[in-house]
């Protein structure tokens, strides 16, 4: 059985016009052209798919089976083709992204949807790690896309494109010693057990640490149930908070009376310069350095 697109297509116009010669004008073909395809249709399904006792032909119950399929799988041969000729053009055939953990809170999923609307097709596969596991993965190529907080120190691999500004705040629960402080002194700070969203990877010492005593985790989410709970204190992206009042009711941000830390940081769409990105990598990163030219 050697069945082609162009056969499904006169076959459909064939059931929808109605006729070999209506359908012969809508294809811009000879009535014979349009007969002789039905024919071969015909033998190569070992089917009859019309009638032809009267004037016009007339669609067989199996014919009509078919037809109810036919248009699907046009669509799908279309689409077939369409992604062969992308992948042709250079789109990846699966592009995996890892987002830090600390910043699923975010509308990253702004991004994907923007990719799926421009790359139907193409597979798309979200990762979460926290920040240093993120970056692993980005530099050993099981990812080609990470969303990062930004580096003090860059690798020399890395190359990146800001997405956004991101503050984080200290927070404890209510119910805690700590909250019932108007100012936190540091030697305070560093007795209370802090919950540190980190890396996996016990060796790796986590960011933002000021405690000599803490508990790891490798998400927000996590993190801020820990917290609610009075098992320590620890540090919040503040767009979290507002975006669930429901948690800031339970937690109060600290004010630290002895120092200021950095906790402004900006968001940043990272890859490695040794990947071979594909059109759809490409086409993100492109998108946001457009956007941030509108901005300026």
């Amino acid at each position: 059985m050697n069945i082609n697109q162009e056969q499904l297509i006169i076959f459909k116009t064939v059931i929808e016009t109605g006729s070999f010669s209506a359908a012969a004008r809508t294809l811009g073909k000879v009535p014979s052209a349009v007969s002789m395809s039905i024919a071969n249709l015909e033998i190569d399904l070992n089917l009859s798919l019309f009638s032809r006792a009267g004037r016009e032909p007339i669609p067989t119950p199996q014919a009509i089976t078919l037809y109810e399929k036919t248009e699907q799988l046009l669509i799908e041969m279309n689409q077939w083709k369409q992604h062969a000729f992308a992948l042709s053009e250079g789109l990846e055939s699966a592009l995996n992204i890892v987002v830090v953990s600390e910043i699923l809170h975010i509308q990253w999923t702004d991004y994907i949807s923007l990719l799926e609307k421009e790359f139907p097709d193409l597979q798309i596969n979200i990762f979460s790690a926290p920040q240093e596991d993120a970056l692993n993965m980005l530099l050993n190529q099981t990812a080609q896309l990470a969303m990062m907080f930004e580096r003090e120190q860059l690798e020399s691999r890395e190359q990146f494109v800001e997405l956004k500004r991101e503050v984080l705040v200290p927070v404890a629960a209510l119910h805690t010693e700590l909250a019932t402080f108007k100012q936190v002194r540091y030697e305070q700070i560093l007795q209370n057990r802090q919950i540190v969203v980190a890396s996996r990877d016990r060796s790796l010492k986590p960011e933002l640490l000021f405690s000599k005593k803490y508990w790891r985790t490798d998400n927000n989410l996590s993190a801020c149930t820990m917290i609610i709970e009075g098992l320590g204190w620890g540090i919040l992206p503040l767009d979290m908070l507002n975006q669930n009042p429901h948690i800031h009711q339970q937690l109060k941000i600290l004010d630290f009376l002895d120092f200021s830390p950095k906790f402004e940081y900006f968001i940043d769409l990272v890859w490695s310069r040794e990947s071979e990105l594909g059109a759809a990598a490409r086409f993100l990163i492109d998108h946001i350095r457009n956007s941030r030219k509108k901005l300026k």
